[in-house]
């Protein structure tokens, strides 16, 4: 069973950036397609970003133009970069590996306004 861990979360002003990680216990090369989520107080937790094997990624219609997400086999690291964050944008962040329904244990964004 991979483990995830993310990083990179914390308290950040409207209209700044903040670079989340999630680093993987095991190799990513063959794993596949990998996911963010996010989960607001009260609120479903929502697909943010997606990447396959082969690179192509999606984003959710909130995110779009905001969000990148991107992935560095290497490092056995996924990241998602957000830019121009908004209040809206507070929750908890996950990364998920589909294949292996595997989950990370979550890191805080907090976008004050």
């Amino acid at each position: 069973q991979v483990q995830l861990v993310e990083s990179g979360g914390g308290l950040v002003q409207a209209g700044g950036s903040l670079r989340l990680s999630c680093r993987a216990s095991t190799s990513i090369f063959s794993i596949g397609a990998w996911r963010w989520y996010r989960q607001a107080p009260g609120k479903q937790r929502e697909l943010v970003a997606a990447i396959d094997g082969d690179g192509t990624t999606n984003y959710g219609d909130s995110v779009k133009g905001r969000f990148t997400i991107s992935r560095d086999n290497a490092k056995k690291t996924v990241f998602l970069q957000m830019n121009s964050v908004k209040p809206e944008d507070t929750a908890v962040y996950y990364c998920h590996v589909p294949l292996l329904n595997s989950w990370g244990q979550g890191t805080q964004v907090i976008v004050s306004s």
